[in-house]
């Protein structure tokens, strides 16, 4: 079995940016969260499919966060990148920013994790390139991606509590 070459976040990098019109918001001005998963769905997947070179599909949406409403009108970014490959699947993160239209400054506003697979033509799991991270928040990541998949592994009764070793670790002090 051959080795994959490792890839840099940046290899990976898919930077999507939307304005909200009134058809994505509620009645009260807000973008729909739906609206805003939909967008991290499909700028998470191009990471995935540009880290792994095949065909992905959404495993999971680990993580998303509302923090702040984003309002009819703004203009908003998504930066995604992989934070960790393991055999066949990708943890993508996405950040997501809402633009000053008046001075361009950029405020992180949510966040989004998610995990995808990278499939052959018969849907069966292919191998992905390992990732490499490079900066310290991709380091900070990458460590963290192993216990985000090991809980989730652990809520889907795929894994047992006391096979989570990262997990584990957070609370063993020997």
């Amino acid at each position: 079995m051959t080795t994959l070459k490792g890839k840099t976040a940046k290899e990976s990098l898919t930077i999507n940016t939307e304005i909200v019109l009134p058809n994505d918001t509620n009645h009260i001005g807000n973008l729909f969260g739906g609206r805003l998963m939909e967008w991290i769905d499909k700028v998470s997947a191009i990471t995935a499919a540009r880290h792994s070179n095949r065909v992905v599909v959404t495993a999971s949406i680990n993580n998303i966060s509302f923090d702040n409403p984003i309002k009819q009108y703004s203009v908003v970014t998504l930066e995604a990148k992989v934070s960790r490959a393991f055999n066949s699947s990708m943890e993508i993160f996405v950040d997501v920013y809402v633009e000053d239209r008046i001075t361009g400054n950029k405020t992180l506003c949510n966040q989004a994790i998610s995990s995808f697979v990278a499939i052959d033509q018969n849907g069966s799991p292919l191998p992905v390139p390992p990732l490499i991270p490079e900066t310290e928040e991709e380091k900070k990541r990458y460590d963290g991606a192993l216990r985000r998949r090991q809980l989730s592994l652990i809520l889907a009764g795929r894994m047992k509590p006391e096979d989570a070793t990262e997990l584990k670790a957070l609370f063993d002090k020997d």
